[in-house]
């Protein structure tokens, strides 16, 4: 059975916003070619898991968005939010927090982040201990003004968010409850992060907030470990690096989570095989409840430079082609082809246009353009 539209979506003309991220920014500071413990330069970004997503439905796709998130008013908060400027955000819902001349009592997150070469994977270092989002409290935004009175077709946070504290997944569920009453489609990327979840309480800990969580979602987004280490899936007859992507395998997947989550209206998995930090094989697989499966382009041996914010970039291509397009495939095609080209680019944010985009996910080459 099919529909004209794999998920309905609130018309713009009705909303102030056509996406809200919650979650958190933080500088991103990359050495470039160079490794963390030896650099003596950083080249410095914004980024954040949900962030990424807003921000490309923003610069790449064109649509309307807003963060909701919380910055220490001092420099660096101050820098962040230049960025966030420059990624055409709407800022008027960042919580800023009093600083203290120190970080004592609040502080805003560093995020140090080495890509990775052939056989060197790429690092991450976090330094986001205390920070002002992770102080966040429900009552902290209106959210029936912001999804009731002002108006949001899509809402996006997601398991990055929700493990940095206790009350973020409560300012989660809160945002979420409300974004639901209201009529706003809610996605959430389940973005598994061991070293998040490793001190208070690893992958136990992760599977009962997420859990919880899933009762307010639309549209769940993750790969593989993400299904497994969050919800608690199994997938089965695949190896650790995804050299066999088994599709069968992730279907199965799909359909056990769809059974246990009947709000699922969409779920979507990308599909990675590592060779090497420089050469991954690179997929995706949705469903939707209304338009069933549908598979994106296979691309093997994709060439790397940046791997970091793939899956964001994957995430916003889907939300962009389920709010503006409507059917299952295109929205596939358009979250594979988005993360592709944001993953050869350095930095956590797309610099894709949408006629990139759309014409790697027709099936465009990469000829020089002139």
């Amino acid at each position: 059975m099919t529909t004209s539209h794999a998920i309905e979506v609130k018309p713009a003309a009705d909303c102030d916003f056509d996406v809200v991220s919650l979650g958190e920014v933080m500088l991103r500071l990359d050495p470039g070619e160079r490794r963390i413990k030896t650099a003596r330069t950083f080249d410095a970004w914004e980024g954040g898991g949900e962030y990424n997503v807003a921000r490309g439905l923003r610069r790449c796709f064109g649509l309307r968005g807003a963060i909701v998130t919380a910055l220490a008013d001092n420099e660096i908060g101050r820098l962040v939010e230049d960025f966030i400027l420059t990624g055409g955000l709407d800022t008027s819902y960042i919580q800023w927090a009093e600083y203290d001349g120190i970080g004592r009592t609040v502080r805003n997150g560093l995020n140090f982040t080495e890509r990775g070469f052939g056989v060197r994977g790429a690092v991450g270092v976090s330094d986001r201990g205390n920070t002002a989002i992770a102080q966040m409290q429900p009552g902290d935004v209106d959210w029936d003004d912001l999804f009731g009175r002002r108006g949001v077709r899509w809402l996006h946070t997601g398991g990055i968010f929700a493990a940095l504290s206790e009350s973020a997944a409560d300012v989660a569920e809160a945002a979420m409850t409300s974004a639901r009453k209201h009529g706003t489609v809610v996605s959430y990327d389940l973005n598994f992060r061991p070293s998040l979840w490793k001190g208070i309480g690893g992958s136990a800990r992760a599977q009962e907030v997420n859990q919880r969580l899933a009762r307010y979602v639309d549209v769940m987004i993750g790969n593989e470990e993400d299904f497994t280490a969050s919800l608690g899936f199994t997938i089965e007859g695949v190896d650790e690096n995804l050299t066999d992507l088994n599709t069968g395998a992730f279907r199965a997947m799909i359909e056990t989570a769809a059974a246990a989550y009947p709000n699922f209206q969409v779920i979507a998995t990308t599909m990675r095989g590592v060779h090497s930090a420089s050469d991954n094989d690179w997929g995706a697989i949705a469903w939707s409840r209304t338009q069933g499966f549908a598979e994106a382009t296979h691309r093997a041996n994709l060439e790397i430079l940046d791997r970091v914010g793939g899956g964001d970039s994957f995430a916003s291509g889907l939300a962009y082609g389920l709010m503006e397009i409507g059917d299952i495939a295109s929205a596939v095609e358009y979250g594979a082809a988005h993360g592709a080209i944001a993953m050869t680019t350095p930095g956590d944010t797309s610099t894709a246009s949408l006629a990139e985009v759309a014409k790697l996910a027709g099936g465009g080459s990469a000829r020089v353009q002139r």
